[in-house]
């Protein structure tokens, strides 16, 4: 019997592509398709798990060796057991067992992904711990001013934030209850005298909490306001004058 192509079936249990009427017909009837169908999945599932990691920071460069010579070792051992040479019948052993059957073996490539796909969680996982643990707390970083976020104009009362300009040049910023736009959140820097201002970034939410960059050269004596606007998709970079939360710095 003719099996279905490796990469089409990874595209199938990846869900990149939909089966046609030939390639339905054949996993019905092929087994061994079937299998590898169900064992890529599998390994996918593995790697959209660890999905929610994906904020962590960088393991060490050793880490990664070891994961490296583990996956290794795991493409070795199929052929280390395909090289042993059976020892000679001796006439005084016991008669031989019949041969158990044994469960269906991955093929090599499933082997290697999962080996892989385990390793890595191991690493990432163990960088956590290694960065997170001790007895040494993790440094503060230095706040350099700060600003609390009020409701500002039109904008409901119970919206409200704080803004810390952090060392390393970024902007802390955490909102809550701004009202619903139909554009998007874009945050400013503005010089409260000329009303000159620049933007930093945008918001991805109405409440939580953002890290922007901020250029290593502003000077926050001059730019004071932190603005928060409501901004359509109109391809106008100014701001639209729709202002929800303002504050001063002071530091």
């Amino acid at each position: 019997m003719q099996h279905l192509d490796h990469d089409r079936l990874v595209f199938l249990a990846l869900g990149e592509s939909e089966a046609e009427d030939g390639e339905t017909t054949h996993l019905d009837t092929c087994a061994h398709c079937r299998d590898e169908v169900a064992t890529l999945r599998h390994v996918a599932g593995l790697g959209a798990d660890t999905q929610g990691l994906g904020d962590l920071p960088d393991p060490p460069e050793h880490v990664w060796q070891g994961i490296v010579a583990e996956v290794r070792a795991a493409e070795e051992l199929p052929a280390l057991a395909d090289r042993r040479v059976p020892r000679p019948a001796d006439p005084a052993d016991p008669p031989a067992e019949r041969p158990r059957r044994r469960g269906r073996r991955w093929p090599r490539w499933a082997t290697t992904a999962v080996t892989a796909t385990a390793a890595a969680l191991i690493g990432v996982v163990g960088t956590a711990v290694v960065l997170g643990g001790g007895d040494e707390p993790a440094p503060r970083p230095t706040v350099l001013a700060s600003a609390p976020l009020a409701a500002f104009g039109s904008t409901p009362k119970d919206a409200s934030g704080d803004a810390r300009v952090l060392g390393g040049n970024q902007l802390h910023l955490h909102v809550a209850n701004l009202p619903s736009v139909p554009g998007y959140y874009e945050v400013w820097l503005i010089d409260p005298e000329t009303m000159k201002m620049f933007s930093l970034g945008t918001l991805s939410k109405a409440s939580g909490d953002e890290l922007l960059p901020m250029p290593p050269n502003v000077d926050l004596r001059t730019y004071s306001v932190v603005d928060v606007s409501a901004e359509q998709f109109d391809n106008k970079p100014a701001h639209s004058g729709d202002s929800l939360l303002r504050g001063t710095l002071t530091g």
